[in-house]
């Protein structure tokens, strides 16, 4: 048996499970009502409903495993949010096939509240792009498996990113093991993962969020002209941006800091880092210097993410500090 074979089952099944419950409340309960209200209720019982999920799944196959999610029940608890608790309860039964009180649903969301201080974690985001979720676009759940700062596995899943079988594709990756892609809806190992072959950063395509606000979009322009990159980028909500560029969409994805202060999340980056670099490609910060998960929560000591096809790293990475001024 490979290493980390039984965590990979595990891993894949969860984000699987989660994935079908992220889906069917996105169909079911983002309307064009709660759209023109802005009503982020669909988002947020998803959001709690997936890491319920996922926690259940991995406490059942692996109970020693902490995991750093990024919910926690106390809104859920509140006197006042009765309704969205007994929405989330409902949405977690029917993935289980099984009554569910909501004690318990509460209690798996909790499992998700360890802190990133032991030898061996996972992370979770249980929904990744919420605002692309509420359009009905593109979001992920994404985990990932650290041990000793290092991110050795993750998987993301993207319920609405198009596949060879429909919509729906699962992204997994174990460090030395390379990367695959699986139908949302399949079984077996998927087909194995490469980034696109470009030989100069000017064949390149750019990946970046749909939301401004996440990254500094201007920046980005200007980085695109000193590498004589002329396509359109391509964009995209959530870690699905990396599952982009392990998959050859784009060749270079840029989330430039938009502010001094900011200090991105370990579970943004750590699920979507281990598939780009197994899949052939390379993660750094826009300094070029490796991601830190060995901080705690956030990515402490590194500023931005560049994720690149690999040949063209370096030289992406020099445009951005020429530009930046660094």
């Amino acid at each position: 048996m490979t290493a980390y074979a039984a965590e990979l089952e595990a891993a894949l099944e969860a984000v699987r499970a989660a994935a079908r419950v992220c889906r069917a409340v996105q169909q079911r309960l983002v309307t064009a009502d709660t759209l023109e209200k802005k009503d982020k209720s669909p988002v947020t019982v998803a959001d709690f409903a997936s890491q319920a999920i996922v926690c259940q799944r991995l406490a059942g196959v692996l109970p020693e495993d902490l995991v750093v999610g990024e919910e926690d029940s106390a809104e859920l608890r509140a006197e006042d949010q009765a309704g969205l608790r007994a929405a989330v309860a409902r949405e977690v039964a029917a993935e289980v096939h099984g009554e569910v009180d909501e004690a318990t649903v509460l209690d798996w969301i909790d499992r998700g509240g360890a802190q990133a201080d032991t030898g061996r974690y996972w992370t979770l985001d249980p929904i990744d792009g919420t605002k692309g979720f509420l359009r009905g676009e593109q979001y992920a759940v994404a985990l990932g498996l650290i041990e000793n700062g290092q991110v050795v596995l993750g998987v993301l899943g993207c319920p609405n990113l198009e596949g060879h079988e429909g919509p729906g594709l699962l992204f997994s990756a174990v460090r030395g093991q390379g990367a695959r892609e699986h139908a949302l809806a399949g079984t077996g190992q998927g087909t194995p993962l490469h980034v696109a072959k470009v030989a100069t950063p000017g064949e390149a395509r750019f990946c970046e969020s749909v939301e401004s606000a996440h990254s500094d979009q201007s920046e980005s322009a200007r980085i695109a002209a000193r590498l004589g990159i002329t396509q359109e980028p391509f964009r995209i909500d959530s870690q699905c941006k990396y599952g982009a560029v392990a998959r050859g969409d784009a060749s270079i994805y840029l989330r430039m800091p938009t502010r001094k202060d900011y200090r991105e999340k370990i579970w943004d980056h750590a699920a979507g880092k281990i598939v780009v670099e197994e899949a052939g490609g390379r993660v750094t910060d826009v300094f070029g210097n490796d991601l830190d998960f060995s901080r705690g929560r956030t990515l402490e000591d590194n500023r931005g993410i560049v994720a690149t096809s690999g040949a063209i790293h370096d030289e992406v990475i020099a445009a951005v500090r020429e530009v930046r001024g660094e």
